[in-house]
């Protein structure tokens, strides 16, 4: 797929921009260079934010439901180019090409669910204290929203930021990460040609230091909603202070996959791969530490090992493919990093451990599917978030025990139990302190659900009616019809 041809441009105030510098996009897969993107300088970014602004009246003032029929036509057009936009996706993040294929899919539901909030957005009405009057709390748009994300799910991301804030009647400002521009300005595209209101949604290219700070730093942004790593998300939530206004943050995750005795082994080992391996580990509710009980230890282990090395590491736009390239250089180095840490704390290579003696592509940045044992609770392996295709197992003997090691995190964002005891299931679900529990299944999370995560993995969360309720703020109307004065009997 040629895409150095295309002329990529930033979407503010509802027209294409091509900016005045440019910024390089790199294939994970070869290594070279498929793009040249608008790189957005400092008056950009406050031109998009004073395009939200100016809009955002506008469209909050439209009923709900003529919201859902513009959102409506971009699910559209994001089915009809669903394919054009999984391959983008493949070049500029390296994702084997049905994992992107479920990722559009993904991003044109996001669209379709919020949609259907048009008739669902409600508020309350409450008896006063005082005779002929009523107590009206509303929820209206937050206003403007500036929405950062990650490179993992380039496409699925600006729905899941702009939809909520679409229906809700908030105008947005996004950011994409500078390694994966592609996909949110190629959808900018649909945006246009769905007949999105000028300056509803603005997207804008460039690095998080420079842009991304500009956008959170404005007083004009009524709600900052970020995806990505815990560093950045401190830093976003100690610059949103400065104009107190809120924000919700989707951090990083090192969720526990504990396998119990009763389990469904055959279950728990297909399961245990899918949710380490999927795009190359780099998801933020990866399996990135497994937790076998000992009587069952030796043969999870065989079986687990069998199905890892049976997985193919090569082009992601093979559909023959199961795990593509790390995204970046950077990212690549990184894991070695952590399994070379490993190893140096006593843990065991059983599996991978490095890259691929023959490139499945020259330049691209592959690592073997990694599988490491002998490892303790208090390994950097077992308490950092990796993201990678890299797995550290460990063995356990009481339930009591192996919930110790899974709270001993300072992340909280998913965890998984297998096991056919309903008593544990229950004790999982009050003892686990993590905001996601799957239960002898794995992710990804559903629309009406709500992600969430504890202590570092994030404040907020996304999706279902609990997400869209930070779009939303409360508005409380006093509505007096008597004619005489109202006396509250409350003694202040």
């Amino acid at each position: 797929m040629d895409l150095s041809s295309r002329d990529w441009r930033m979407l503010i105030d509802g027209e294409m921009f091509a900016g005045a510098k440019r910024r390089d996009v790199v294939s994970p897969t070869t290594g070279r260079v498929i793009a040249s993107v608008p790189e957005a300088d400092v008056a950009d970014a406050e031109r998009a934010l004073a395009a939200a602004r100016r809009a955002q009246r506008g469209w909050g003032g439209m009923a709900p439901l003529e919201r859902a029929q513009v959102m409506k036509r971009v699910s559209a057009l994001l089915r009809r180019d669903a394919d054009a936009l999984a391959r983008i996706v493949v070049e500029e993040q390296g994702k084997p090409i049905a994992e992107a294929r479920g990722e559009v899919g993904g991003a044109a539901e996001f669209f379709d669910y919020f949609a259907e909030f048009a008739r669902r957005i409600e508020g309350q009405i409450l008896p006063s204290d005082v005779r002929d009057e009523q107590i009206w709390i509303q929820r209206v748009p937050v206003g403007v929203v500036v929405g950062i994300i990650p490179w993992n799910y380039p496409a699925a991301l600006v729905s899941r930021k702009v939809a909520p804030a679409m229906i809700a009647g908030d105008t947005i400002v996004l950011k994409p990460h500078e390694l994966t521009p592609l996909s949110a300005l190629f959808m900018a595209s649909l945006f246009v040609e769905a007949g999105v209101p000028a300056g509803v949604v603005n997207i804008v290219t460039g690095g998080g230091a420079s842009i991304g700070e500009t956008l959170v730093r404005s007083p004009v942004p009524d709600l900052v909603t970020m995806t990505g790593s815990v560093p950045t998300g401190k830093r976003i939530m100690a610059t949103a202070a400065e104009h107190m206004k809120p924000v919700s943050l989707e951090l990083g995750g090192k969720a526990p996959f504990i396998v119990m005795a009763d389990a469904d082994l055959d279950l728990a080992v297909r399961s245990a791969i899918t949710s380490r391996f999927a795009n190359c580990g780099q998801v933020c509710i990866c399996n990135e530490r497994t937790y076998v009980h000992a009587d069952v230890y030796d043969r999870f282990l065989e079986a687990f090992v069998e199905r890892a090395r049976a997985l193919r590491v090569g082009d992601p736009h093979s559909d023959a493919v199961d795990i593509g390239p790390k995204v970046s250089q950077g990212e690549l180095e990184k894991v070695e990093r952590y399994v070379a840490g490993a190893v140096a704390d006593g843990a065991r290579v059983v599996l991978g451990g490095a890259r691929p003696k023959t490139a499945p592509v020259e330049g691209g940045n592959w690592y073997l599917p990694t599988i490491l044992t002998d490892t303790r609770p208090d390994m950097t392996i077992m308490r950092d978030e990796i993201f990678g295709p890299v797995v550290p197992i460990s063995r356990f003997t009481s339930f009591e025990q192996v919930v110790g090691f899974a709270n001993d995190s300072p992340y909280g964002l998913s965890a998984y139990l297998f096991t056919n005891d309903m008593q544990r299931i229950m004790r999982t679900v009050q003892d686990i302190d993590f905001g996601e529990i799957y239960v002898n299944r794995i992710g990804p999370e559903s629309l009406q659900g709500f992600h969430v995560g504890y202590r570092q993995s994030g404040v907020g969360g996304d999706a279902g009616a609990p997400g869209l309720e930070l779009y939303l703020k409360k508005k409380t109307v006093y509505l007096n019809y008597s004619g005489r004065p109202a006396t509250s009997l409350m003694p202040y």
